[in-house]
């Protein structure tokens, strides 16, 4: 692989808070050094739905020596607020391009279900519950293409009004996703499930394939595991294992979880080896941290079991190996740093 990757969260938008609270910015630039130096990681995919802080830890990762994936993640905006900040945040990846950084702008992330009207629904929960049943499904794909199309089209449009780098876009597999003005080919669906685990080599061979077949790069722009055993199985749905409260917040865990670091550190061995072997350009390990799953010592109310993040976020006391910082890295972490470390 080109770039060994990860993702950064600045903050997910929702319910009036943000899943990165507080953001303190030399915090952040610790914490990308830490990702050059001690992760190997050549590249970062930096999240969220505030534009100065995209910008804030975008230049950060790029005086670290990363390449930075700037990527807008909004939540249900409407099609005008989602354009807009895009506009926004290409001109900020611009000027950082302009003095030298590596920059790969995504118009987005999955926005046919974090966007207002692409998918009935008021909300991401309503909208999730559309896709429960498979018929439903493919009686609203037809109309979640057209709406995407509509939509990358202009954002395409008002991104390369100010952005003259390489662009991408990560995508869901049923948005149908013309990649025709795009520099690179970019999924987020790099998770593999117990379901489909026997065919994902397949799968992955038949991505990169369709890559070459148009001339570009392919991306995995997430992949991860969470904290807890029987994770592997179940890819990207860690946060059902959830109860949230009204303030954005988990409130407590449903059921009883037995956390396993181990497994979520051979999920993530086993899929960079997958990724690499396979010709995937690009992977980005979702995620370094879940700053809104804090992890502590009582088993029903250790949060940190659902986060897919390499380090854990302990409440109130800093960690061991990185003293100045509020988490400790988790065998994930040590298994990334790992495989990462023979890539370079």
């Amino acid at each position: 692989m080109r770039i060994r990757g990860i993702n950064f969260d600045t903050g997910f938008i929702s319910a009036g808070t943000t899943t990165r609270e507080p953001f303190d910015p030399q915090v952040v630039k610790r914490e990308m050094q830490i990702i050059h130096d001690d992760l190997h990681c050549n590249g970062v995919r930096v999240t969220g739905g505030y534009p100065d802080r995209l910008e804030i830890a975008a230049t950060y990762a790029a005086e670290a020596g990363l390449e930075v994936w700037f990527c807008p993640f909004t939540h249900n905006l409407t099609v005008e607020e989602t354009l807009e900040l895009l506009e926004d945040c290409a001109g900020r990846a611009e000027r950082l391009r302009t003095r030298g950084a590596e920059i790969v702008f995504l118009t987005g992330s999955e926005l046919s279900l974090m966007t207002a009207g692409i998918v009935l629904g008021e909300s991401l929960q309503d909208r999730l519950a559309a896709f429960a049943d498979p018929d439903r499904v493919r009686m609203l794909i037809p109309g979640i293409r057209a709406g995407m199309k509509e939509l990358l089209e202009k954002a395409v449009a008002v991104t390369r009004s100010r952005f003259s780098g390489r662009l991408s876009y990560a995508s869901l597999p049923f948005e149908g996703v013309n990649w025709g003005p795009f520099d690179i080919i970019s999924t987020d669906a790099g998770y593999r499930t117990g379901a489909m685990a026997a065919r994902f080599r397949d799968d992955i061979r038949a991505f990169t394939g369709a890559g070459k077949a148009q001339g570009k790069p392919v991306a995995i722009t997430e992949f991860g595991c969470a904290t807890y055993r029987g994770a592997g199985d179940r890819g990207d749905r860690d946060e059902a294992i959830l109860e949230w409260g009204a303030g954005g917040r988990p409130v407590h865990l449903k059921g009883d979880l037995t956390r396993d670091e181990e497994e979520q550190a051979r999920y993530v061995g086993e899929l960079v080896d997958v990724f690499d072997e396979e010709g995937v350009d690009a992977a980005f390990v979702y995620t370094f941290a879940r700053y809104d799953l804090p992890h502590r010592d009582g088993a029903h109310d250790d949060f940190d079991v659902a986060s897919k993040g390499v380090v854990k976020v302990i409440e109130g006391r800093h960690g061991q190996r990185y003293p100045d910082l509020p988490w400790e890295p988790k065998a994930a972490f040590d298994a990334l740093a790992a495989r990462y470390r023979e890539r370079r």
